[in-house]
């Protein structure tokens, strides 16, 4: 999910989230190679993502095409990273994406699907995942985890939905800056919605979920794998 506009106090969030996330990030890639073990002439499709999450990767040989909804055309020219993969960004819909059964070997997503709407529309997102990849890694945070990773703030996803503006406005870094208005946190409130680890079961059928933690103990997020 692409950060709320807020001037200087965004650049602040942003700086806070690439120091806080950097090192996270990293472990994930690392295990994403390890669990999947993404092979030379793979195809994978990246719902939701950016070209920054795979600069870093140390696999070769694969290409990649990040599906956004806000592309501004159908499909950007294919721009080569430094560590040879092949991306390029096409315009579609998690929901409902333009592509036949079983056309790419990994469908990847990062942080998605907790954004894309109601539960039909979660449903509709794992539903596309499972039948265009053959191979699935799906991350989403956890409710568990105590801090809102898209406020970041203590507990505020645990309040019912029509506290927690208010309760991000208070506590949460992004509303102590100060940068987003009433409006915004409403809105960033309406387009998150985290999903139990019971409810992942019954959207991801038949898949693996695996569960990062923070200092060993705490739940920070869930992931699901189908490597066959």
């Amino acid at each position: 999910m692409k950060p709320l506009q807020a001037g200087g106090s965004n650049l602040l969030v942003s700086a806070i989230y690439s120091t806080l996330f950097k090192k996270w990030r990293a472990r994930r890639m690392a295990d994403f190679e390890r669990i999947i073990q993404p092979h030379p002439g793979e195809r994978i499709l990246d719902v939701g993502g950016y070209y920054a999450t795979w600069q870093n990767a140390r696999f070769q040989g694969c290409t990649v095409d990040l599906v956004n909804i806000d592309c501004e055309s159908e499909s950007k020219p294919v721009r080569v990273l430094e560590n040879g993969l092949q991306v390029r960004e096409i315009r579609g819909n998690g929901c409902a994406l333009p592509f036949a059964d079983g056309s790419y070997d990994i469908v990847y997503s990062n942080s998605v699907i907790e954004h894309v709407g109601s539960v039909e529309d979660q449903l509709a997102f794992a539903r596309e995942a499972c039948r265009v990849g053959k191979r699935l890694w799906i991350q989403t945070p956890a409710v568990a985890c105590p801090i809102e990773p898209h406020f970041l703030g203590p507990c505020i996803h645990w309040f019912p939905r029509r506290i927690r503006p208010h309760a991000a406005r208070l506590f949460s870094i992004r509303g102590l800056l100060g940068g987003h208005s009433a409006a915004q946190l409403q809105e960033l409130v309406d387009l998150t919605r985290l999903i139990p680890r019971k409810c992942l079961r019954q959207l991801f059928p038949g898949c693996q979920i695996h569960t990062e933690r923070l200092l060993g103990i705490i739940p920070k997020s869930h992931i699901i794998t189908r490597n066959s």
